[in-house]
């Protein structure tokens, strides 16, 4: 499976940028910011990376996961190597563009399960399009909000 969920945050790129990148960044103030959160406790960190338990919602359905957070402040990227939960070893990566009006944050997905048929139908159908698109999708609307709202 793989999967793309993007949105542009209009205002200027460059005042932006590092504001998406610090809230996306701070794993640990997402469930004061996103109400489909329930928890981030990480578990192990550097300057680099942090190491964390995840725990949000689908509607009335608990999802939770373990993950890798990589950053890359030089960059503003970040990526995430999913450890534990129905996710794992699924990849992901932020990204931040320029855009006509704005910036462009998007957030690209990879997973693959080593059964074969069933683990790409289940990975696409079910925790792709059910799950993490529904999920990344939210965290994307709240940053806009939030950030829309500044300035």
């Amino acid at each position: 499976m793989q999967s793309t969920n993007e949105i542009t945050i209009l205002g200027d790129p460059d005042a932006l940028k590092p504001h998406v990148y610090k809230l996306a960044a701070n794993i640990q103030e997402w469930p004061s910011i996103l109400p489909h959160y329930r928890y981030v406790r990480v578990l192990e960190q550097s300057r680099r990376h942090k190491v964390a338990k995840f725990g949000a919602r689908r509607g009335y359905f608990p999802v939770y996961w373990k993950a890798r957070q990589n950053l890359y402040p030089e960059t503003s990227r970040i990526t995430f190597e999913h450890t534990g939960g129905i996710t794992r070893r699924m990849q992901v990566e932020w990204r931040m563009q320029p855009c006509e009006g704005g910036l462009r944050v998007t957030i690209y997905h990879e997973l693959s399960y080593p059964i074969p048929v069933l683990g790409p139908l289940f990975a696409r159908n079910v925790v792709g399009k059910y799950f993490v698109q529904h999920i990344a999708d939210q965290t994307l609307q709240c940053f806009k909000q939030l950030l829309e709202g500044l300035h």
